[in-house]
C-alpha cells in the first residue's frame, strides 16, 4: 500500500527551504530549482505545489509571519504576568530587534522581500496585514498606559506607535549593516521607551526560552 501524503508537510518543507535561501542570499536571484535543491526534492514538486514563484514566496511569508508571531508571544509571556501596557510594547520591539539568531533570520527575510517588491510592484497588492495589525496593537496599548496614566503627558499613542515600529525597523537594519550593535540598538530602543514613559521601574525584560 502507498505511503500516504502529507501535502501540508510537503508546503512546508519547500516553503521553509525558500526562508532559508532568502535569509543567506535574498529573494531576488531565487529560482525554483535552487529551492528544490534546497529542500531535497524535485523541481516538478517543488511547481506541484506552487506554480509560481510569487505563489512560493507568499505562502513563505505567511509562515513566517506566525513564526514571528510566536516570538513576541513567547517575549511578552516572559515579560510578567499579568502582561502590562508598558511590559508588552517593550516585549514586542524587543523580540523584533536582531538581536539573536531567530531575530536575525527573521529580519533579513523580510528585507530581502521588501527589496524584492521594490522590483515587482506586483506584490504589493499582496502585502500582509500583519504590519498593521502590530501597529494597531501597540497603539492600544499605549492608550491603555494614558489611561493608567503610565504614558508620559500630551503623548499620541497612535503617532507614538507608528513612531516606534518605525525606529525599530530603522535600528534593525543598521544592526544588520553593522552600523550597531544588537546591544547599542536596545539602548537606544529603551532610551526613547523611557522617554515615553518614564524611567523604568525595574530591569528589562530577557528573551523567552525557547
Amino acid at each position: 500500500m502507498a505511503a500516504r501524503v502529507d501535502h501540508e508537510e510537503r508546503r512546508k518543507q519547500i516553503a521553509e527551504a525558500l526562508l532559508r535561501i532568502a535569509a543567506a542570499e535574498g529573494l531576488q536571484s531565487v529560482s525554483m530549482r535552487a529551492v528544490a535543491a534546497e529542500a531535497g526534492v524535485s523541481l516538478r514538486l517543488v511547481q506541484y505545489y506552487f506554480t509560481t514563484k510569487q505563489a512560493l514566496v507568499l505562502d513563505a511569508l505567511a509562515r513566517l509571519g506566525t513564526r514571528f508571531q510566536a516570538r513576541m508571544d513567547r517575549w511578552v509571556r516572559a515579560a510578567g504576568s499579568p502582561p502590562q501596557p508598558r511590559s508588552t510594547v517593550t516585549a514586542i520591539l524587543s523580540s523584533i530587534l536582531p538581536t539573536d539568531e531567530e531575530s536575525r533570520q527573521i529580519t533579513r527575510i523580510y528585507t530581502a522581500y521588501y527589496a524584492l517588491v521594490l522590483g515587482d510592484s506586483s506584490l504589493e497588492e499582496h502585502a500582509t496585514p500583519q504590519p498593521a495589525l502590530l501597529e494597531g496593537f501597540l497603539a492600544e496599548q499605549l492608550r491603555l498606559a494614558q489611561e493608567a496614566g503610565t504614558l508620559g503627558p500630551g503623548k499620541d499613542p497612535v503617532m507614538a506607535a507608528a513612531g516606534l515600529l518605525a525606529m525599530v525597523n530603522g535600528l534593525g537594519a543598521d544592526v544588520l549593516g553593522g552600523r550597531r550593535t544588537g546591544e547599542a540598538a536596545s539602548g537606544v530602543l529603551h532610551h526613547h521607551l523611557d522617554e515615553l514613559f518614564g524611567p523604568a521601574p525595574q530591569a528589562r525584560p530577557h528573551p523567552a526560552a525557547t
